[in-house]
């Protein structure tokens, strides 16, 4: 695989690159299966955030061209040069591999040559990611959104000052930032928290992007979740708040499912506090909430007792702002907890 793990370390107290007469300047990029966003800010917080669907079509590198051509465009939006930005935060769905020893993207919702069964209209198996930044911007470093989201949460959000925690997304996929103690966890490769492909009905005909049988993201994402239904993710759960019993079975399951794979973390890890994100949960978690809390508490209580779920604080740009926390220098934190700058960052995307 070679070795990744200096594109997986924890963020340093370094100094961030020249001030080309306008002071630091940082970059963010935020990597999903369905859309990327690029943000640049300095240290009174955002200052540009472009967004666009995430590319999946033409040579391999065709995601991290449009990620430094999406990063040039929020940098003219905000009026200074790209070249100002040399240090770059980047939270990206996963899992990570290697090619040529540098950082690479095996993403299932992107990259459809993973798995026989893909419909994705590419045949990519990795994607280079860290040598095209690298060859733009000094410093590069590059999470797990999860795992970014999380810092952001542990930084600035609903976490802070709470050691023992997870980060779950729901969205097009399922994935996961783990933090024990305090510290969070990278794995050899970086892929620790992809609790999404952990095995939970094998026997079943649910295939993930990733070529698994009845993974956990194969049962629950927005990708997958519908199958047979011919409905978007938004109707089959819109009709199961209004009562279809067939809409409403599949996405109590749903919820079933994803409080057991919780549950699973707890007995692993110890944790205490859920802190549960995406576009599944931020649009339908007031009614889900209960029913995963019930899959959690209703098991042996000496591990699970005190176990809470939480909305992120930073809400939709949590993994835009755990991107930031990777790169901008410690001298800035006080600053944006006292002036909350993601509060404007939604209003930015094109």
């Amino acid at each position: 695989m070679g070795d990744v793990k200096k594109a997986v370390r924890m963020p340093g107290d370094e100094h961030v690159g020249g001030d080309h007469g306008i002071g630091i300047v940082i970059g963010t990029l935020d990597i999903g299966g369905t859309k990327v966003a690029a943000m640049v800010a300095d240290r009174t917080g955002p200052l540009a955030r472009m967004t666009e669907p995430t590319v999946k079509s033409g040579a391999p590198d065709a995601l991290a061209r449009q990620l430094v051509a999406l990063l040039d465009r929020a940098a003219c939006k905000a009026g200074i040069p790209a070249e100002a930005i040399d240090a770059v935060g980047v939270s990206a769905c996963g899992p990570f591999t290697a090619l040529d020893g540098k950082l690479a993207l095996a993403t299932p919702n992107i990259c459809g040559g993973l798995a026989a069964e893909s419909v994705l209209p590419n045949d990519w198996t990795a994607l280079p990611l860290e040598a095209i930044l690298a060859q733009r911007y000094r410093r590069v470093e590059i999470r797990n959104d999860c795992v970014a989201a999380l810092l952001g949460e542990r930084t600035f959000g609903a976490a802070t000052g709470e050691p023992n925690c997870v980060y779950v997304t729901w969205s097009t996929g399922v994935g996961f930032g783990l933090c024990v103690d305090g510290h969070l966890l990278a794995g050899k490769h970086g892929n620790a928290g992809h609790a999404g492909h952990m095995l939970m009905a094998p026997e079943g005909r649910t295939r993930c992007g990733c070529g698994n049988l009845g993974d956990l993201e194969s049962l629950i994402s927005g990708v997958h979740i519908t199958r047979g239904l011919g409905l978007s993710t938004q109707a089959l759960f819109e009709a199961a708040r209004n009562g279809d019993a067939a809409a409403r079975e599949r996405v109590m399951a749903a919820a079933a499912w994803l409080g057991r794979a919780l549950y699973n973390l707890v007995a692993t890890l110890d944790t205490r506090l859920f802190i549960i994100g995406g576009s599944v949960w931020q649009h339908h978690g007031d009614w889900l909430a209960p029913l995963v809390q019930q899959e959690i508490s209703s098991r042996f209580p000496a591990l699970t007792g005190g176990v809470t779920l939480q909305a992120p604080a930073l809400d939709s740009v949590v993994a835009d702002v755990g991107a930031a926390c990777l790169v901008m220098p410690p001298s800035w934190q006080a600053e944006w907890h006292a002036n909350a700058p993601w509060t404007r960052l939604a209003a930015m995307s094109a």
